[in-house]
């Protein structure tokens, strides 16, 4: 297998390297000077020639002395027939003698051993003549290069001043700071574009131009997919500013995480929860997630269960839970609370109560608090009973039974009948545990206000 790898790898050797050497070979050889030797009969020789071979060869030679194109010029002219001999710089030269003698008078025939110089690998005549053509191409540019720049600073200016206007207009409309940048700065690039699409039209270059921009769309394709995360979060950032699900300072609920709304920035939405911590979530994950907004209506429902006896009427103890509800100064009368029944439980009748508090004035969980603690002293004191849920007691050890002799029960027990004082219960609306009732918003606001925000990116709540 080896050798038969390297006779795979020999035979492909030498099909590259025998061409290469060959060529290698012609090329070391001494090219004989290349002699043009005139073997086509002219189309008609004048039997008595009116000029002599002297005048003829006088003639070729100042010719050819005035060019100054050609080395040890010899011109020998024989019964019409021209000999050209010399060295001269490039093949036109020589094409240009052969042409002359064969064009002069009573010439018959025309054998051109003008040799072509070889060029001197020291010459640097090319690349000044290079270097001259292009400084002649720049010198004839220029004016183009002149128009170009002007007509650059004109869209220039002209983009800039574009983007103001589309930016006051957009403001007067009342649209959010991030939409106006974007659709002012976008507004802007394609009349720069349109500036340079004018200069390459100008120069002939059309088709650059479009293959440009269009390869300039497709970069933007590719820098999009490789930074996806970064691009979707900057489009939600967009969406979100367009649809407006909230402002700063509104309590929300977004994918699972409930606080105050401090910022909202090209990559990331700032919330303090209701713990006094900072969390950053990105955009898209808001945008695509589920957004509860608590503070979008002040007006906020509040529920518990409580539970009375069977033997107990229902209805009393709705009028007394309903007349706790109609007192209580945190809860609003529109919309109505209700007292209902929610289930027949296994020892108590459950009793729903729902009621609505005014947020921004009020504290949904010291509200609660407070109308359960005044429904419970209601029922305590109306002799409701609320008796404990049926409960399943096992005794591992057993229970130890002794039986007693009926002499033994028919004796006289003392047996304390008096009525168990029932507990004190604070019957005022705002007990100290739950202290004004009022919303502790402001409060966390302002905790936000003197913490350091982890987020320094524009707020674009605040445009």
């Amino acid at each position: 297998m080896y050798y038969k790898q390297i006779s795979i790898y020999g035979i492909y050797f030498l099909l590259f390297a025998i061409p290469v050497l060959v060529s290698a070979q012609d090329a070391g050889q001494t090219v004989p000077p290349e002699t043009t030797t005139e073997t086509t009969a002219p189309e008609q020789v004048d039997v008595r020639p009116e000029a002599a071979d002297s005048e003829i060869r006088d003639r070729l030679s100042g010719i050819m002395a005035a060019t100054g194109w050609f080395v040890d010029a010899e011109v020998e002219v024989n019964d019409g027939v021209v000999f050209l001999r010399g060295s001269t710089e490039t093949d036109d030269f020589k094409r240009w003698a052969g042409d002359l003698a064969r064009n002069t008078q009573d010439v018959a025939a025309v054998v051109n051993q003008i040799q072509v110089m070889e060029p001197d690998i020291w010459n640097y005549e090319p690349a000044l003549t290079g270097m001259r053509e292009l400084w002649r191409s720049i010198m004839r540019s220029f004016p183009f290069w002149v128009f170009g720049l002007f007509v650059v600073v004109i869209f220039w200016g002209l983009s800039f001043l574009v983007a103001k206007v589309t930016r006051a207009s957009l403001r007067s409309r009342e649209m959010n700071a991030l939409l106006q940048n974007i659709v002012s700065k976008g507004v802007a690039v394609i009349v720069f574009l349109l500036g340079l699409y004018i200069i390459f039209h100008i120069a002939g270059l059309a088709g650059v131009a479009l293959t440009v921009l269009g390869g300039t769309g497709l970069l933007g394709i590719v820098l999009g997919i490789a930074f996806r995360d970064i691009t979707e979060n900057f489009l939600a950032s967009i969406f979100l500013s367009i649809q407006n699900p909230f402002h700063a300072g509104d309590l929300v609920q977004i994918d699972g995480t409930t606080g105050f709304i401090e910022r909202l920035t090209i990559r990331a939405t700032l919330l303090m929860t209701l713990d006094g911590n900072h969390i950053q979530i990105p955009n898209s994950t808001v945008y695509k997630s589920t957004i509860l907004n608590y503070t979008s209506n002040p007006n906020q429902r509040a529920t518990f269960i409580i539970g009375i006896g069977y033997n107990e009427s229902i209805t009393t103890a709705q009028e007394i839970g309903a007349k706790v509800l109609e007192e209580h100064p945190a809860v609003l009368k529109e919309p109505e609370p209700w007292i209902l029944v929610d289930q027949l439980a296994a020892s108590t009748v459950n009793i729903k109560v729902y009621f609505w508090v005014n947020a921004h004035t009020h504290n949904r969980f010291k509200v609660k608090s407070s109308v359960m603690r005044l429904i419970k002293t209601a029922y305590m004191k109306e002799g409701i009973s609320m008796p404990d849920e049926a409960r399943e007691r096992i005794f591992p050890d057993g229970v130890p039974v002794q039986l007693i002799r009926d002499s033994v029960l028919s004796q006289e027990r003392e047996i304390n009948t008096d009525e168990k004082t029932p507990l004190s219960e604070d019957s005022r609306v705002a007990a100290e545990g739950e202290g004004d009732l009022e919303s502790d918003d402001e409060e966390i606001r302002a905790q936000a206000r003197q913490s350091r925000s982890p987020e320094e990116g524009e707020d674009l709540l605040r445009q």
